[in-house]
């Protein structure tokens, strides 16, 4: 009778072998008194045959009946249901009892179809994987005994393809559809859907069943464009970018699978770019327009809008890119200062101007909202003269036909503040800022060109009076004494908000024409004096 003892039994036996499977298994075939007769091991290919179909001795046919894949059976089979009385000529001899130790390598049957069996799906899956889409996923592909023939993990480089248009065996084809990105499922692939008879030529023997273990990455269209979600907009938003405006952002940028890939917080510093100009990649291009100062948004990009077939960097090849960015602020180039007045006294008819001292108090800050200085916290104003070029030139235009008392937000382009370098570790370069301003004093200036001006009529003989030692010389503390006397006196008025010592020693200079540091009748003239001599000449 035939004899069979099952040698080893694998935990999971998902499957048995029915009549009618096809299996490939390797055997080694001896007599009783342990004498070899044939091996498949030695010709170094499993032997592949359907069961319960007269292509096996009878034998043979009954004890793969029932067996699993990695089981292993040692079978005896009487020569009534092995080669009988006449036996293999120069094999087997007549009645021969067979021993076959047998290891079942594959099973499959063909009205088979691919299996998928997911173990691992996100919670959120927006998007599934559908006939011509490019996908990008990390495998292991095992033989049904688990043995492993290829792996994306070991190259450390996904495999990139369309689905569903060829490029695949058909069973992956099949098998990738509906994926999720972050998905893992195993897909299980009989040979007629996979390499056939012929195997690959390579690492996949003929009729072998495949095991795909796979993760998927990525997935797009190349009919995709560019997907927004907003995660905050302001209530307020005056503005939104257009073409042309320069951008202040930070992003985090990730794969679709959340790999983080480049961050501009871990740099500490902004990315800073004009907007439809072509400075970044077409799809950041598209997605930063729109945007209003302080907005939260997710720019999902894919790869012919990012950086293509070739990948950059960190970035491989044919990646959809996630940007989850935070706009700072922005501004055009042809942008001016901008004038809020919150607050204007009613009795308000002495207006700032050029060369006027002022002293204000105020709070700036970036566009977000960041406090960068304050002189309230400095328990003192500042203290200005008007277009002298003491502060920047936004804030020189900004302080203009102001009145005591008034309060304004004044908010100042880059190219008016401080430039694409900024103040380093105060004021980021390429920043608009926003001044809010309280006026609280206002010391009329001098005409333009003047330093110092008379109150009532000048004295004819101003020099006499200056060189007060009579000698005929003028030396700087003398003058410096008689000018000290006249801002006293109330005869005379100097330019507000400059050092006195400064302007004196300024105006010494002007009349001291040869510079020996004397100044003598001849050399001394009144700045209208000099105009009328200047107007002469020409």
């Amino acid at each position: 009778e035939l004899g069979v003892e099952r040698r080893f039994v694998p935990e999971s036996c998902p499957r048995a072998v029915r009549p009618g499977d096809f299996v490939r298994y390797h055997y080694l075939g001896s007599f009783p008194d342990g004498t070899r007769f044939d091996s498949s091991y030695d010709r170094g290919s499993t032997f592949n045959v359907f069961v319960g179909k007269g292509q096996l001795i009878a034998g043979m046919d009954q004890a793969l009946v029932g067996m699993c894949v990695n089981e292993r059976r040692f079978v005896k089979i009487p020569p009534k249901l092995a080669y009988g009385s006449e036996g293999v000529p120069g094999v087997i001899p007549p009645n021969a009892v067979l021993h076959f130790d047998v290891l079942l390598i594959d099973l499959w049957n063909s009205e088979d179809e691919v299996q998928v069996q997911t173990y691992f799906k996100p919670e959120k899956c927006p998007r599934t994987v559908q006939v011509s889409d490019f996908v990008r996923y990390h495998y292991n592909g095992t033989f049904l005994d688990g043995t492993l023939f290829d792996s994306s993990h070991n190259r450390m480089r996904t495999y990139d393809t369309y689905v569903g248009i060829g490029w695949l065996i058909p069973g992956m084809d099949q098998g990738l559809l509906g994926m999720c990105v972050g998905e893992k499922r195993i897909i299980t692939i009989p040979p007629f859907l996979a390499y056939g008879e012929d195997g690959d030529g390579k690492e996949i023997p003929g009729q072998a069943s495949l095991v795909f273990d796979v993760v998927l990455l990525d997935l797009h269209n190349p009919k995709d464009g560019i997907a927004i979600e907003n995660q905050l907009v302001p209530e307020s938003c005056e503005r939104r970018s257009q073409t042309g405006d320069f951008l202040r952002y930070h992003y985090n940028g990730t794969l679709l699978d959340g790999t983080l890939f480049d961050s501009s917080y871990s740099r500490n510093h902004t990315y800073d770019t004009y907007v439809g100009k072509g400075y970044v990649i077409a799809g950041m291009d598209e997605g930063l327009l729109g945007v209003c100062t302080g907005e939260k948004r997710r720019i999902i990009i894919p790869p012919h809008l990012g950086y293509g077939e070739e990948g950059r960097g960190k970035i491989p090849g044919s990646a959809v890119l996630v940007f989850d960015i935070h706009v700072v602020d922005f501004h055009n180039p042809s942008d001016s200062v901008s004038i809020t007045v919150h607050y204007k006294p009613s009795n308000c008819t002495v207006l700032s101007k050029k060369g006027d001292y002022l002293k204000y108090h105020y709070n700036a800050s970036l566009l977000d909202g960041t406090l960068l200085d304050s002189t309230h916290s400095l328990g003192k104003t500042y203290n200005i003269v008007l277009g002298s070029g003491q502060v920047v030139l936004g804030m020189d235009m900004g302080l203009q036909d102001m009145c005591v008392g008034e309060r304004r937000t004044v908010v100042i382009p880059p190219h008016l503040g401080y430039g694409e370098d900024g103040v380093e570790g105060e004021v980021p370069g390429s920043a608009v800022l926003v001044f809010d301003i309280e006026l609280l004093e206002l010391v009329s200036g001098l005409p333009e060109g003047y330093m110092f001006v008379w109150n009532g009529e000048v004295s004819p003989n101003l020099f006499e009076e200056i060189d007060q030692n009579h000698d005929g010389e003028v030396l700087l503390e003398e003058f410096s004494e008689y000018i000290q006397t006249q801002v006293d006196t109330g005869k005379g008025k100097l330019a507000p908000g400059f050092d006195f010592e400064k302007i004196v020693k300024n105006m010494f200079t002007n009349q001291d024409r040869d510079g020996n540091g004397k100044v003598t009748a001849e050399e001394f003239k009144l700045k209208d004096q000099e105009a009328r001599e200047e107007h002469d000449e020409l």
